[in-house]
């Protein structure tokens, strides 16, 4: 008795067993990996040392605690489950996007933390309860956003961002999708010679921006039309020199008067109420200021790109405190630049060299 070649479907079905056990081998060898990196990652069995986290004892029982850094979408993930990894040890782990030169940061009603990143062209949403991320870029538009600085949210978590390079100022929706550009003129060029802070009054239907060429602050409506505008170049009360970082604490306007080395507080109608700092490079002057905020005590936090530092001063002018020094390190800087106070008190710096975020919580008197 002759023996024929196998039957078609006997041939598939063998390779396809052949095709299945393999698949099981390289599955199993994958789970063997994920197990094997777990055991090579668990510390050997010791006393653990003490991690030293910075803090800082204020007078009045108050404190600054350093919370941690933001860098990267990884963080966003959290640990993950175990399918997880076994996917990324099978597939490779996914590339995750990195800040690159963060400028400016805020957060919204629901807790994500947005951040300008110029560097990158774009801006970060960094939403750590949801375990998402996201990244909004319009490089390659037609009315493209090009150098993203500073950034503000109004009542519905619309994000509002300007752009030093066009001019314009961008909006987006709370899920990150385009809606229209501010300044944009018929000829294509911005309206704004060069559009750096910017806060939103959602109750009032109003729009700040600070142009620093024209040394001056815009007030525009909700649709971009400018209602008007005050300051100049001086150095007077309510006069400015190239300002730049703009915030709403209240029913004040905080504006960093970059090249006259102070902070001015103002009215929401331009009218000046106080200033804090001076021109000099020794603690309470300023000579770089950046990102300002003001936490729930009324104390004015200033960025100060020279020293790598965040000085605290109360409303009278006086330097109440300061933290951080040059370094890459818990609570260290190089060039922080943006800063933003949520209603918790936490304290969020940009560490634009660092390529970080980094935040802290302030503690004040309790009531």
């Amino acid at each position: 008795m002759s023996v024929g070649r196998p039957h078609r479907c006997q041939k598939r079905g063998g390779a396809a067993f052949v095709a299945s056990f393999l698949c099981w081998c390289l599955c199993l060898l994958a789970v063997n990996a994920l197990f094997v990196a777990d055991a090579m990652a668990r510390p050997k069995a010791k006393t653990p040392e003490p991690v030293m986290v910075p803090e800082l004892e204020l007078t009045g029982g108050r404190k600054l605690l350093y919370k941690g850094s933001i860098s990267s979408q990884k963080q966003v993930r959290g640990r993950g489950s175990f399918w997880g990894k076994l996917l990324d040890v099978v597939a490779g782990e996914p590339e995750f996007h990195d800040l690159i030169t963060p400028y400016d940061v805020v957060t919204d009603s629901r807790g994500r933390i947005i951040v300008t990143d110029p560097g990158a062209g774009g801006i970060d949403i960094f939403d750590f309860a949801r375990h998402k991320f996201k990244f909004i870029s319009r490089r390659k538009e037609k009315d493209g956003l090009v150098s993203p600085q500073c950034v503000a949210v109004d009542a519905a978590d619309n994000i509002y961002v300007t752009d030093s390079y066009s001019g314009k100022i961008f909006v987006f929706d709370a899920n990150g999708k385009f809606r229209r550009v501010i300044g944009s003129l018929k000829g294509g060029e911005g309206y704004f010679k060069r559009p750096t802070g910017i806060a939103v009054d959602s109750k009032a239907q109003r729009i700040y921006v600070t142009d620093t060429l024209r040394h001056k602050i815009f007030v525009l409506d909700m649709q971009g039309h400018v209602l008007q505008d005050f300051g100049r170049r001086g150095t007077a009360p309510g006069e400015f020199n190239y300002p730049t970082e703009l915030r709403m604490e209240g029913k004040d306007l905080l504006v960093v008067d970059a090249m006259n080395f102070r902070v001015q507080v103002l009215d929401r109608a331009g009218n000046f109420k106080y200033m804090v700092g001076s021109r000099g490079n020794s603690t309470g002057q300023m000579f770089r200021p950046k990102g300002i905020g003001m936490d729930s005590e009324g104390h004015l936090y200033v960025a100060e790109g020279l020293s790598d530092t965040v000085q605290v001063f109360d409303r009278q002018g006086r330097l109440l405190y300061y933290f951080g020094q040059p370094g890459t390190g818990f609570g260290e800087f190089q060039l922080p630049t943006g800063l933003f106070i949520d209603r918790e008190d936490y304290v969020y710096v940009v560490d634009s060299y660092d390529r970080r975020v980094e935040v802290f919580q302030y503690f004040g008197v309790e009531r």
